[in-house]
């Protein structure tokens, strides 16, 4: 390959990468305050894969205990000190982001399969399935998703997959609902009606024209979700009903520290909130930019 030639295909690959005039991306790009929490997102993503090389102390992270250095004020050594029982504040957030994202990315795919595919199932089909389908999603939905997923944790032994499972239970209702909604609409299509009149099964029919056409509300809704599964994961670990000690979360970093502040140890919960909070508020900001660009009536006009 000539120079020429290589200049050209890194020039079309680059155009090819870039986002499309008229996307979800393009109209996202021209918004600041979704480009920064999009940035914060990626760099959290990218601390908890590579926590246990930036860490500064990753055996603290992992739990090792040094009754010696407890308490330490954030300084030189310990730049956001240590808690009560002398480790690393630093390295247990580090090791708390890789908890909170697997707990919120897994609460929300798993609720977003199966309650879509339910959903899509009940409103392609009508008649009893949907009834039966979306009366279970009633009954569901009659109950607090919280102390939903609690009574449930309660039932199961503190784990992050326990906790997982409890709060995956209480969220696909509302991605049943959704994709009901939008499966309605879809099967009175003229292209669903010539699938089934030529004889198309109708596992083929959700597959290949119902779920794809409804994939874009579900994924946005998704997007704005993972704030509040990493937030209601983080609850359940502050009430002693999720991931157990020694490993590292904020629900529970802040609920050993909070007894603290009135010692004057104001860092051993303060710091583990901030990055809760500052976690939350990039996801959301994200998701809410996410679905106004998804929107024809609220996205903004991009140079």
């Amino acid at each position: 390959m000539t120079l020429t030639e290589g200049f050209r295909h890194y020039v079309v690959r680059g155009a090819a990468l870039r986002p499309q005039p008229g996307s979800v991306l393009w109209h996202v790009r021209g918004d600041w305050l979704a480009m920064a929490s999009l940035t914060v997102i990626i760099l959290i993503i990218v601390v908890a894969i590579f926590g246990p090389w930036i860490a500064p102390y990753p055996e603290q992270g992992v739990g090792l205990a040094i009754v010696e250095q407890k308490l330490q004020p954030p300084g030189w050594h310990f730049v956001l000190g240590t808690d009560s029982l002398g480790r690393d504040i630093l390295s247990r957030i580090i090791f708390g982001a890789r908890t909170a994202l697997i707990g919120g990315i897994a609460i929300v795919a798993i609720g977003a399969a199966v309650g879509t595919l339910l959903g899509a199932t009940a409103g392609y089909f009508g008649g009893w399935v949907d009834e039966a389908i979306m009366r279970v999603t009633d009954v569901f939905l009659a109950f607090p998703s919280l102390l939903l997923a609690m009574t449930v944790a309660v039932v199961l032994q503190p784990s992050l997959g326990n906790a997982i499972i409890a709060i995956s239970l209480t969220w696909w209702p509302w991605y049943a609902r959704l994709a009901r909604g939008q499966a309605v609409s879809i099967r009175e299509r003229k292209y669903v009606k010539a699938a089934r009149g030529i004889g198309v099964s109708h596992a083929t029919v959700i597959r290949r024209h119902v779920l794809p056409n409804i994939l874009t509300p579900i994924l946005v809704q998704a997007m704005m979700d993972i704030g509040a599964a990493i937030l209601t994961v983080s609850a359940l670990s502050f009430v002693g009903l999720g991931v157990p000690q020694p490993t590292a979360d904020w629900g529970a970093m802040i609920s050993e520290g909070r007894m603290y502040v009135q010692t004057g140890h104001w860092w051993v919960p303060t710091f583990p909130g901030l990055a809760l909070f500052i976690t939350i508020m990039a996801s959301n900001l994200l998701g809410d930019a996410v679905q106004a660009a998804a929107n024809p009536r609220t996205r903004r006009t991009v140079p």
